[in-house]
Protein backbone atom coordinates (compact mmCIF):
# COMPACT_ATOMS: atom_id res chain seq x y z
CA UNK A 1 0.00 0.00 0.00
CA UNK A 2 1.95 3.13 1.03
CA UNK A 3 5.02 1.61 3.10
CA UNK A 4 6.37 4.40 4.28
CA UNK A 5 4.05 7.01 4.39
CA UNK A 6 1.29 6.52 7.74
CA UNK A 7 -1.93 7.41 7.78
CA UNK A 8 -1.13 11.12 9.37
CA UNK A 9 0.52 12.00 6.01
CA UNK A 10 -3.11 11.37 4.38
CA UNK A 11 -4.84 12.77 7.00
CA UNK A 12 -2.88 15.85 7.46
CA UNK A 13 -3.44 16.21 2.97
CA UNK A 14 -7.15 16.08 3.27
CA UNK A 15 -7.11 18.45 6.30
CA UNK A 16 -4.83 21.13 4.29
CA UNK A 17 -6.98 20.51 1.08
CA UNK A 18 -9.96 21.93 2.95
CA UNK A 19 -7.81 25.20 4.06
CA UNK A 20 -7.16 25.93 0.00
CA UNK A 21 -10.68 27.45 0.26
CA UNK A 22 -12.29 29.93 2.03
CA UNK A 23 -15.36 27.97 2.13
CA UNK A 24 -14.56 24.30 1.52
CA UNK A 25 -17.26 22.93 -1.15
CA UNK A 26 -17.84 19.19 -0.37
CA UNK A 27 -15.44 17.48 -2.03
CA UNK A 28 -15.19 14.18 -3.73
CA UNK A 29 -13.09 12.52 -5.79
CA UNK A 30 -12.25 9.09 -7.34
CA UNK A 31 -9.48 6.52 -7.55
CA UNK A 32 -8.28 5.39 -11.11
CA UNK A 33 -10.21 2.61 -12.71
CA UNK A 34 -8.33 -0.94 -14.03
CA UNK A 35 -8.10 -0.22 -18.16
CA UNK A 36 -8.46 -3.21 -20.56
CA UNK A 37 -5.80 -4.79 -22.16
CA UNK A 38 -6.98 -7.69 -23.69
CA UNK A 39 -10.58 -9.19 -23.99
CA UNK A 40 -10.98 -9.73 -19.58
CA UNK A 41 -7.43 -8.85 -18.93
CA UNK A 42 -6.44 -5.47 -16.99
CA UNK A 43 -3.28 -3.73 -17.61
CA UNK A 44 -0.90 -3.42 -14.23
CA UNK A 45 -3.06 -0.71 -11.82
CA UNK A 46 -1.50 2.82 -11.34
CA UNK A 47 -3.46 4.32 -8.82
CA UNK A 48 -4.87 8.05 -9.64
CA UNK A 49 -2.21 10.26 -7.77
CA UNK A 50 -4.55 12.63 -6.40
CA UNK A 51 -6.11 10.41 -5.08
CA UNK A 52 -3.02 8.38 -3.69
CA UNK A 53 -2.05 12.18 -1.88
CA UNK A 54 -4.99 12.34 -0.11
CA UNK A 55 -5.99 7.98 0.64
CA UNK A 56 -2.70 5.95 -0.05
CA UNK A 57 -4.92 3.89 -1.26
CA UNK A 58 -3.99 1.46 -4.23
CA UNK A 59 -7.69 -0.25 -4.81
CA UNK A 60 -9.59 1.08 -7.83
CA UNK A 61 -13.31 2.62 -8.13
CA UNK A 62 -13.20 4.08 -4.28
CA UNK A 63 -14.85 7.36 -4.20
CA UNK A 64 -13.49 9.61 -1.56
CA UNK A 65 -16.06 12.35 0.02
CA UNK A 66 -14.70 15.00 2.22
CA UNK A 67 -17.28 16.96 4.11
CA UNK A 68 -17.37 19.91 6.37
CA UNK A 69 -17.45 17.98 9.73
CA UNK A 70 -16.69 13.87 8.23
CA UNK A 71 -14.97 12.14 5.36
CA UNK A 72 -15.72 8.89 4.29
CA UNK A 73 -15.05 6.23 1.52
CA UNK A 74 -17.36 4.41 -1.08
CA UNK A 75 -16.32 0.95 -1.81
CA UNK A 76 -17.73 -0.64 -4.70
CA UNK A 77 -19.21 -4.05 -4.78
CA UNK A 78 -17.43 -7.01 -6.16
CA UNK A 79 -19.17 -10.24 -7.57
CA UNK A 80 -18.43 -13.84 -5.64
CA UNK A 81 -16.56 -14.69 -8.54
CA UNK A 82 -14.34 -11.47 -8.77
CA UNK A 83 -13.58 -11.90 -5.37
CA UNK A 84 -11.92 -15.58 -5.97
CA UNK A 85 -9.74 -14.11 -8.57
CA UNK A 86 -9.32 -11.02 -7.30
CA UNK A 87 -9.72 -10.95 -3.61
CA UNK A 88 -12.18 -9.38 -1.77
CA UNK A 89 -11.51 -5.50 -0.28
CA UNK A 90 -10.66 -4.99 3.10
CA UNK A 91 -12.04 -2.20 4.93
CA UNK A 92 -9.69 -2.71 8.05
CA UNK A 93 -6.61 -2.15 5.67
CA UNK A 94 -8.33 1.17 3.75
CA UNK A 95 -8.81 2.62 7.15
CA UNK A 96 -5.50 1.90 8.31
CA UNK A 97 -4.08 3.16 5.47
CA UNK A 98 -5.85 6.19 4.45
CA UNK A 99 -6.37 7.14 8.96
CA UNK A 100 -10.55 7.26 7.26
CA UNK A 101 -12.77 5.71 9.73
CA UNK A 102 -16.36 5.78 7.90
CA UNK A 103 -16.24 3.10 5.10
CA UNK A 104 -19.69 2.23 3.35
CA UNK A 105 -20.75 -0.03 0.36
CA UNK A 106 -21.84 1.80 -2.59
CA UNK A 107 -25.78 1.83 -2.39
CA UNK A 108 -25.12 3.29 1.29
CA UNK A 109 -22.55 5.22 0.26
CA UNK A 110 -24.18 6.90 -2.56
CA UNK A 111 -27.58 7.21 -0.76
CA UNK A 112 -25.45 9.42 1.67
CA UNK A 113 -23.80 11.33 -0.31
CA UNK A 114 -26.66 12.14 -2.80
CA UNK A 115 -28.56 13.57 0.63
CA UNK A 116 -25.67 15.90 0.66
CA UNK A 117 -25.66 17.42 -3.12
CA UNK A 118 -28.30 19.06 -3.17
CA UNK A 119 -26.78 21.44 -0.34
CA UNK A 120 -23.43 22.06 -1.53
CA UNK A 121 -21.34 23.15 -4.28
CA UNK A 122 -19.18 19.60 -4.72
CA UNK A 123 -15.47 19.87 -5.91
CA UNK A 124 -14.34 17.43 -8.31
CA UNK A 125 -11.14 17.21 -10.55
CA UNK A 126 -12.31 17.98 -13.62
CA UNK A 127 -11.78 15.16 -16.18
CA UNK A 128 -9.71 15.75 -19.19
CA UNK A 129 -10.76 14.89 -22.82
CA UNK A 130 -11.06 11.38 -23.39
CA UNK A 131 -8.58 10.80 -25.98
CA UNK A 132 -5.66 13.30 -25.48
CA UNK A 133 -4.84 14.43 -28.75
CA UNK A 134 -1.31 16.11 -28.44
CA UNK A 135 0.26 13.22 -26.78
CA UNK A 136 -1.80 10.29 -28.62
CA UNK A 137 -2.99 9.09 -24.87
CA UNK A 138 -6.79 7.61 -23.92
CA UNK A 139 -7.58 9.28 -20.49
CA UNK A 140 -8.38 7.10 -17.66
CA UNK A 141 -12.73 7.10 -17.67
CA UNK A 142 -12.66 6.85 -13.98
CA UNK A 143 -12.85 11.01 -13.27
CA UNK A 144 -15.67 11.13 -15.99
CA UNK A 145 -18.05 8.24 -14.68
CA UNK A 146 -17.55 10.01 -11.49
CA UNK A 147 -19.33 13.36 -12.81
CA UNK A 148 -21.61 11.16 -14.57
CA UNK A 149 -22.81 9.39 -11.51
CA UNK A 150 -22.82 13.09 -9.70
CA UNK A 151 -25.18 14.68 -11.80
CA UNK A 152 -27.25 11.38 -12.13
CA UNK A 153 -27.62 11.69 -8.75
CA UNK A 154 -28.86 15.30 -8.83
CA UNK A 155 -28.81 17.08 -12.17
CA UNK A 156 -28.65 20.95 -10.90
CA UNK A 157 -25.60 20.26 -8.93
CA UNK A 158 -22.79 22.68 -9.22
CA UNK A 159 -19.27 21.39 -9.61
CA UNK A 160 -16.09 23.06 -9.05
CA UNK A 161 -12.84 22.20 -10.32
CA UNK A 162 -10.09 21.58 -7.68
CA UNK A 163 -7.09 20.95 -9.62
CA UNK A 164 -4.92 24.29 -8.82
CA UNK A 165 -5.95 23.61 -5.08
CA UNK A 166 -4.14 20.60 -5.24
CA UNK A 167 -1.30 21.56 -7.31
CA UNK A 168 -0.74 24.20 -4.56
CA UNK A 169 0.03 21.30 -2.28
CA UNK A 170 1.91 19.13 -4.32
CA UNK A 171 4.11 21.40 -5.97
CA UNK A 172 6.10 21.61 -2.14
CA UNK A 173 7.22 18.55 -1.40
CA UNK A 174 6.90 17.27 2.48
CA UNK A 175 9.68 15.17 3.93
CA UNK A 176 8.30 11.78 3.50
CA UNK A 177 8.04 12.82 -0.34
CA UNK A 178 11.71 13.93 -0.69
CA UNK A 179 12.89 10.84 0.99
CA UNK A 180 10.97 8.46 -1.80
CA UNK A 181 12.28 10.29 -4.52
CA UNK A 182 15.61 10.10 -3.26
CA UNK A 183 14.66 5.82 -2.44
CA UNK A 184 13.91 6.28 -6.08
CA UNK A 185 16.86 8.13 -7.51
CA UNK A 186 19.50 6.14 -5.53
CA UNK A 187 17.74 2.79 -6.71
CA UNK A 188 17.97 4.26 -10.57
CA UNK A 189 21.03 4.84 -9.61
CA UNK A 190 22.14 1.72 -8.69
CA UNK A 191 21.04 0.04 -12.12
CA UNK A 192 22.57 2.50 -14.24
CA UNK A 193 26.21 2.29 -11.98
CA UNK A 194 25.98 -1.86 -12.88
CA UNK A 195 25.27 -1.22 -16.58
CA UNK A 196 27.98 1.42 -17.06
CA UNK A 197 30.58 -1.28 -15.76
CA UNK A 198 29.97 -3.67 -18.45
CA UNK A 199 28.54 -1.49 -21.55
CA UNK A 200 30.61 -4.14 -23.81
CA UNK A 201 29.01 -7.01 -22.63
CA UNK A 202 25.56 -5.89 -24.14
CA UNK A 203 24.12 -6.77 -27.56
CA UNK A 204 21.14 -4.71 -27.42
CA UNK A 205 19.51 -2.17 -26.57
CA UNK A 206 16.56 -5.00 -25.17
CA UNK A 207 19.25 -6.64 -23.00
CA UNK A 208 19.80 -3.00 -20.98
CA UNK A 209 16.53 -2.51 -19.97
CA UNK A 210 16.32 -6.22 -19.18
CA UNK A 211 18.89 -5.88 -16.26
CA UNK A 212 17.37 -2.50 -15.17
CA UNK A 213 13.99 -3.69 -14.70
CA UNK A 214 15.86 -7.44 -12.60
CA UNK A 215 17.28 -4.42 -10.52
CA UNK A 216 13.93 -2.70 -9.62
CA UNK A 217 12.16 -5.69 -9.21
CA UNK A 218 14.70 -7.38 -7.21
CA UNK A 219 13.94 -4.26 -4.65
CA UNK A 220 10.13 -4.38 -4.85
CA UNK A 221 9.79 -1.45 -7.51
CA UNK A 222 9.18 -0.77 -10.82
CA UNK A 223 9.73 1.79 -13.89
CA UNK A 224 8.49 5.18 -12.96
CA UNK A 225 8.09 5.18 -17.25
CA UNK A 226 8.63 3.41 -20.15
CA UNK A 227 12.45 3.70 -20.00
CA UNK A 228 14.42 5.16 -23.15
CA UNK A 229 17.28 2.61 -24.05
CA UNK A 230 18.63 4.57 -27.32
CA UNK A 231 21.72 3.36 -29.20
CA UNK A 232 22.99 5.89 -32.04
CA UNK A 233 20.73 7.63 -33.95
CA UNK A 234 17.63 6.36 -31.94
CA UNK A 235 18.36 9.12 -29.28
CA UNK A 236 17.76 11.70 -31.57
CA UNK A 237 14.18 10.39 -30.83
CA UNK A 238 13.19 11.63 -27.47
CA UNK A 239 10.88 9.43 -26.70
CA UNK A 240 12.48 6.44 -28.47
CA UNK A 241 10.93 3.47 -26.40
CA UNK A 242 11.06 -0.11 -28.77
CA UNK A 243 14.41 -0.92 -27.08
CA UNK A 244 15.55 -3.35 -29.82
CA UNK A 245 18.12 -2.57 -31.81
CA UNK A 246 21.73 -4.09 -31.82
CA UNK A 247 24.35 -2.20 -30.17
CA UNK A 248 27.91 -1.50 -31.56
CA UNK A 249 31.28 -0.33 -30.38
CA UNK A 250 32.00 3.50 -31.32
CA UNK A 251 27.88 4.20 -30.71
CA UNK A 252 26.46 6.41 -28.47
CA UNK A 253 23.91 4.85 -25.94
CA UNK A 254 21.26 6.94 -24.07
CA UNK A 255 19.26 5.76 -21.23
CA UNK A 256 16.63 7.49 -19.66
CA UNK A 257 14.96 5.43 -17.21
CA UNK A 258 13.64 6.04 -13.68
CA UNK A 259 12.19 4.46 -10.77
CA UNK A 260 8.91 4.01 -9.07
CA UNK A 261 9.35 3.98 -4.91
CA UNK A 262 5.90 4.82 -3.14
CA UNK A 263 4.30 5.95 -6.26
CA UNK A 264 7.20 8.33 -6.61
CA UNK A 265 9.65 8.72 -9.65
CA UNK A 266 12.97 9.24 -10.63
CA UNK A 267 14.09 10.51 -13.67
CA UNK A 268 17.64 10.24 -15.00
CA UNK A 269 19.53 10.46 -18.25
CA UNK A 270 22.74 9.21 -18.86
CA UNK A 271 24.69 8.79 -22.10
CA UNK A 272 27.55 6.42 -22.62
CA UNK A 273 29.68 5.64 -25.23
CA UNK A 274 30.26 2.12 -26.03
CA UNK A 275 34.31 2.31 -26.58
CA UNK A 276 36.16 5.21 -26.49
CA UNK A 277 34.10 8.19 -27.54
CA UNK A 278 35.32 10.01 -30.96
CA UNK A 279 36.51 13.51 -30.63
CA UNK A 280 33.25 14.74 -31.76
CA UNK A 281 30.75 13.16 -29.51
CA UNK A 282 33.37 14.06 -26.42
CA UNK A 283 32.92 17.56 -27.35
CA UNK A 284 29.02 17.50 -27.38
CA UNK A 285 29.06 15.56 -24.50
CA UNK A 286 31.43 18.49 -22.38
CA UNK A 287 29.14 20.99 -24.02
CA UNK A 288 25.76 19.41 -22.67
CA UNK A 289 27.35 19.20 -19.11
CA UNK A 290 28.42 22.45 -19.15
CA UNK A 291 24.87 23.75 -20.18
CA UNK A 292 23.64 21.87 -17.32
CA UNK A 293 25.80 23.62 -14.94
CA UNK A 294 24.38 27.02 -16.41
CA UNK A 295 21.01 25.80 -15.57
CA UNK A 296 22.16 24.73 -11.55
CA UNK A 297 23.42 28.10 -11.49
CA UNK A 298 19.89 29.86 -12.35
CA UNK A 299 17.36 27.35 -9.49
CA UNK A 300 16.80 29.00 -6.67
CA UNK A 301 13.56 30.44 -5.10
CA UNK A 302 11.94 33.18 -6.64
CA UNK A 303 12.93 31.93 -10.10
CA UNK A 304 9.84 32.25 -12.70
CA UNK A 305 10.36 28.36 -14.98
CA UNK A 306 9.51 30.46 -18.09
CA UNK A 307 12.45 33.01 -17.42
CA UNK A 308 14.86 30.29 -16.80
CA UNK A 309 14.14 28.07 -19.77
CA UNK A 310 14.72 31.77 -22.04
CA UNK A 311 17.86 31.79 -20.28
CA UNK A 312 18.95 28.55 -20.89
CA UNK A 313 18.02 28.19 -24.33
CA UNK A 314 20.03 31.96 -25.03
CA UNK A 315 23.02 30.07 -23.78
CA UNK A 316 22.45 27.02 -25.85
CA UNK A 317 22.19 29.41 -28.72
CA UNK A 318 25.77 29.93 -27.87
CA UNK A 319 27.12 26.84 -27.35
CA UNK A 320 25.39 25.52 -30.67
CA UNK A 321 27.09 28.04 -32.51
CA UNK A 322 30.43 27.04 -31.32
CA UNK A 323 29.65 23.26 -32.15
CA UNK A 324 29.55 24.78 -35.73
CA UNK A 325 25.50 23.80 -35.82
CA UNK A 326 23.77 27.11 -36.23
CA UNK A 327 25.23 30.18 -37.47
CA UNK A 328 22.10 32.58 -35.75
CA UNK A 329 20.65 31.81 -32.69
CA UNK A 330 17.28 32.24 -33.60
CA UNK A 331 14.62 30.30 -31.46
CA UNK A 332 14.04 27.83 -35.09
CA UNK A 333 17.34 27.18 -35.28
CA UNK A 334 18.44 26.30 -31.68
CA UNK A 335 14.97 24.12 -31.62
CA UNK A 336 16.27 22.06 -34.37
CA UNK A 337 18.82 20.70 -31.93
CA UNK A 338 17.00 20.90 -28.45
CA UNK A 339 13.85 20.50 -29.13
CA UNK A 340 12.68 20.25 -25.60
CA UNK A 341 12.48 22.23 -22.32
CA UNK A 342 15.56 21.82 -19.57
CA UNK A 343 13.20 21.15 -16.49
CA UNK A 344 9.96 19.65 -15.60
CA UNK A 345 8.37 19.11 -12.01
CA UNK A 346 8.79 15.63 -10.45
CA UNK A 347 6.83 13.83 -7.79
CA UNK A 348 3.88 11.95 -7.76
CA UNK A 349 3.88 11.93 -11.35
CA UNK A 350 7.01 11.84 -13.78
CA UNK A 351 5.63 15.07 -15.26
CA UNK A 352 4.09 16.29 -11.81
CA UNK A 353 1.68 18.52 -11.03
CA UNK A 354 2.70 22.49 -11.19
CA UNK A 355 2.01 25.93 -11.85
CA UNK A 356 4.59 27.23 -14.34
CA UNK A 357 3.51 30.95 -13.31
CA UNK A 358 4.54 30.72 -9.93
CA UNK A 359 7.43 30.97 -8.57
CA UNK A 360 10.28 28.32 -7.28
CA UNK A 361 9.89 27.83 -3.59
CA UNK A 362 12.05 25.62 -1.29
CA UNK A 363 10.77 21.76 -0.90
CA UNK A 364 9.98 22.00 -5.71
CA UNK A 365 11.65 19.03 -7.18
CA UNK A 366 12.61 19.48 -10.62
CA UNK A 367 14.47 17.92 -13.24
CA UNK A 368 17.39 19.70 -15.13
CA UNK A 369 18.07 18.10 -18.55
CA UNK A 370 19.76 19.82 -20.94
CA UNK A 371 20.41 17.47 -24.28
CA UNK A 372 21.85 18.28 -27.85
CA UNK A 373 20.61 15.81 -30.70
CA UNK A 374 22.06 15.95 -34.35
CA UNK A 375 20.54 13.33 -36.30
CA UNK A 376 22.83 14.64 -39.17
CA UNK A 377 25.76 12.91 -37.14
CA UNK A 378 24.02 9.79 -35.09
CA UNK A 379 24.85 11.69 -32.17
CA UNK A 380 21.94 12.47 -29.22
CA UNK A 381 22.93 13.27 -26.18
CA UNK A 382 21.22 13.94 -22.50
CA UNK A 383 22.17 14.53 -19.05
CA UNK A 384 19.49 14.13 -16.49
CA UNK A 385 19.31 14.96 -12.79
CA UNK A 386 16.92 15.41 -10.34
CA UNK A 387 17.08 18.22 -7.98
CA UNK A 388 15.11 20.22 -5.13
CA UNK A 389 15.14 23.61 -4.43
CA UNK A 390 16.42 24.75 -1.11
CA UNK A 391 16.48 28.13 0.77
CA UNK A 392 19.30 29.11 -1.13
CA UNK A 393 19.88 27.16 -4.18
CA UNK A 394 19.25 23.56 -4.88
CA UNK A 395 20.47 20.23 -3.89
CA UNK A 396 21.20 18.03 -6.17
CA UNK A 397 19.48 14.51 -5.24
CA UNK A 398 21.42 12.26 -8.09
CA UNK A 399 25.71 14.07 -7.31
CA UNK A 400 26.35 10.67 -6.27
CA UNK A 401 26.16 9.09 -10.02
CA UNK A 402 28.59 10.16 -12.47
CA UNK A 403 27.67 11.97 -15.65
CA UNK A 404 28.36 9.50 -18.47
CA UNK A 405 29.88 8.87 -21.45
CA UNK A 406 33.06 6.68 -20.96
CA UNK A 407 33.76 7.52 -17.38
CA UNK A 408 35.60 4.39 -15.87
CA UNK A 409 33.46 3.37 -12.94
CA UNK A 410 34.86 0.86 -11.21
CA UNK A 411 36.46 2.32 -8.37
CA UNK A 412 32.76 4.28 -7.89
Amino acid sequence: MSHNFSPAFFSRNRARLKTEFAKPPLLVLTANGLMQRSNDTAFAFRQDSNFWYLTGIEQPDIVLVIDESEEYLIVPGRSGSRQVFDGAIDNTDLSRVSGIKQIYPADQGWEKLTARLKKSKVGIIEPPKGYLDMIGLYANPARARLRRQLRTAHSAIELLDIRSQLVNLRMVKQQAEVNAIKEAIDLTATGLSKISRHLNDYGYEYDIEADLTATFIRHQAGHAYEPIVAGGQNACTLHYVQNSSPLAVGQLILIDVGAEIHNYAADITRTFSIGPPTVRQQQVFDAVSGLQQFAYQQLRPGVLIREYEQLVEKQMGKILKELGLITSTNRADIRHYYPHSTSHFLGLDVHDAADYHKPLAPGMALTVEPGIYIPEEGIGIRIEDDVIITKTGLEILSIDLPSGLNLDYTDK
